[in-house]
């Protein structure tokens, strides 16, 4: 069934992989702007830094650094927890480009988490030379024309925005370095438009939950990957509970976040949700006052509501998922998720990382309709949340979710999906081919030795479950297998296998035989060997036997029981068991696998 499988995909695979592989590499030949900052500017802006970096945080800093000073563009993914010290990381990043006379473009996918990053930026960079511009639909056009010619011109160092910074009218000056937050949000047209920008430019992408795609190229080093992970100092993991909507257990959540002196957020999935819980506040809680933000609200409007929510002018903010991006209001600690199994995990664990931003305890309420029964997937969802509460979870919750969805085609519109089942190890190993073809000038053609033989014996060749109960162990065996070749190495594993296991069972004595068998085949340039109760047929790969006068003397020498039909080598046997028809299938390898080196080496002499 593998071979079936690896056959199948191989060819689809191998188109992927080299595209794929063929832009890494350039990637890694392409040159960059060489981008190291002054010390004593740099020393000046890291010590403005209000809060104490944690190890993972300094060390995603190193890693950025080292990338922008590297002469290569950067391709890095950031991967740190809602509220982990991201958006520091980006910071640094763009103080080295823009200090360097490089132009910044920073890209967020909603309007409110561009406009808070604008804010940030610019309180950040408050006191430098630097420039920091918006723009968004919050934008006026004036404000908005200005800060397109200032790119223009290059009087604008960094421009912070939404989709709208992509958009085809942009001209940059001289860009250095593209950061896109939140980066599961964007579409793959978005990052087919970044591809285009970013052939020589730095680019570091920032997410708490990757999508499986994105994690999946930074597993197979085709990008590079930073972890944060350590929460910062004082940081308290959120409560969270799962249960079927209750109007007393949320009227007391949301009455004592307020009388503990705070806000909490109420959010529904649909926009059409929203008078059904306002009108459930208004009755139930006359004592809160609260607000309502959605996506469709002009501008303005919007503007005005999340700043009147950010300054504590209400107790709730009743919104729909637009709060999900990045949001930071760290007096709003009570969270109540309506309908939670409408929405997606990552979308649920992003939602519920706008609380407990602060030293504060924060609670979490994601509630289902009551009596109302839950599709398996939504169960498995909602369980899964309830049971991560520690804190620095997303990457976990991201391995979870390429686990439940696969791992997508890396370079077309889908973004989940079943590649994962040949395993990163292929896409490892077709990197490092391709980089090395690239290297020496040779792109075109294939290598000789990616094709594998193809055996049927008709015995069982398996590890047993009963002789190693652990999958993972058995499969992590089954991989070391695959690379070993020599008799040498065959025994030594099998060394190995008595010390950690015991007496090896048949199965496993059988699977190293024909490991063995595979690999004299390879030498014998035998694509296929099928073995029945009475012979054995090999086929050639690309129908040549490199050493024909060999062949012709080893059909001479079977006397009459082999001979050759449509390119393939009949012989005939009598075979009354598997042990018999393992040891013949090893002779003829083996024999053949000889003439072959013995042609090599008249050759050579």
């Amino acid at each position: 069934a593998w071979q079936a499988r690896k056959a199948r995909l191989k060819e689809r695979i191998k188109l992927i992989a080299d595209k794929l592989m063929r832009i890494a590499a350039e990637r890694l030949l392409r040159p960059a702007p060489v981008l190291e900052p002054e010390e004593h500017e740099w020393q000046q802006f890291a010590a403005r830094f209000p809060y104490s970096e944690t190890d993972d945080q300094l060390s995603a800093i190193e890693d950025v650094s080292e990338d922008l000073a590297a002469g290569r563009p950067m391709d890095r993914l950031v991967v740190g927890d809602v509220g982990f010290g991201k958006t520091e990381v980006a910071m640094r990043a763009a103080f080295i480009a823009a200090s360097q006379g490089m132009q910044v473009a920073v890209v967020a996918p909603t309007t409110l988490l561009a406009r808070q990053h604008y804010r940030s930026f610019v309180e950040r960079f408050r006191g430098t030379a630097i420039t920091v511009r918006p723009l968004s639909r919050f934008v006026s056009a004036k404000e908005a024309a200005a800060t397109r010619s200032g790119l223009s011109e290059g009087q604008v160092d960094i421009v912070v925005g939404t989709h709208a910074v992509l958009a085809k009218g942009i001209r940059f000056k001289n860009l250095g370095l593209l950061i896109i937050d939140e980066e599961q949000h964007f579409g793959v047209a978005h990052k087919e438009r970044l591809k285009e920008l970013r052939s020589d430019i730095h680019v570091l992408t920032l997410t708490a939950t990757p999508i499986p795609r994105t994690l999946q190229l930074s597993l197979t080093g085709v990008r590079d990957l930073s972890v944060i992970g350590t929460p910062p100092v004082d940081r308290l993991a959120i409560r969270t509970y799962v249960s079927e909507f209750d109007s007393v257990t949320i009227r007391e959540a949301l009455l004592r976040e307020k009388y503990r002196g705070g806000q909490s957020f109420f959010v529904v999935p649909r926009l059409t949700d929203l008078p059904e819980v306002e009108h459930w506040l208004k009755e139930n809680m006359p004592e809160l006052s609260s607000i309502v933000a959605h996506g469709q609200l002009a501008a303005g409007d919007l503007d005005q509501r999340m700043n009147a929510f950010y300054d504590g002018s209400h107790d709730v903010l009743l919104a729909t998922t637009i709060v999900e991006s990045g949001l930071d209001i760290p007096t709003a600690n009570t969270m109540v998720i309506w309908r939670a199994d409408m929405f997606g995990l990552a979308q649920l664990y992003q939602i519920r990382g706008r609380v407990g931003r602060s030293k504060a305890r924060a609670y979490c309420y994601l509630t289902t309709k009551p009596r109302q029964p839950l599709t398996p997937q939504a169960m498995r969802r909602l369980k899964f949340l309830g049971s991560i509460d520690g804190l620095g979870a997303g990457f976990n919750l991201a391995s979870q979710d390429m686990d439940l969805r696969g791992a997508g085609n890396l370079l077309g519109e889908e973004q989940s999906g079943h590649i994962k089942e040949v395993g990163f190890e292929l896409y490892q190993q077709m990197l490092e081919e391709t980089i090395a073809k690239l290297k020496s000038g040779e792109i075109e053609g294939t290598p000789e030795d990616e094709w594998a033989p193809q055996l049927n014996l008709g015995v069982p060749v398996t590890i047993p479950e009963s002789y190693i109960p652990d999958l993972d162990v058995r499969l992590g065996l089954y991989r070391r297998l695959a690379e070993l070749t020599t008799k040498v190495e065959l025994e030594g594993f099998a060394a190995e296998l008595i010390d950690r296991f015991g007496p090896l069972p048949r199965e496993v004595n059988t699977l190293l035989l024909v490991i063995r068998i595979k690999a004299m085949a390879k030498r014998a340039n035998i694509s296929k060997l099928d073995a029945g109760p009475k012979g054995i047929t090999v086929q050639f790969h690309l129908d040549k036997f490199p050493n024909p006068a060999g062949l012709v003397e080893y059909l001479a020498d079977e006397r009459g029981t082999a001979k050759v039909t449509d390119n393939k080598v009949v012989l005939k046997r009598e075979f009354t068991s598997d042990a018999e028809r393992i040891k013949g299938a090893f002779a003829v390898a083996r024999d053949l696998a000889a003439k072959v080196k013995a042609g090599k080496a008249k050759a050579q002499a």
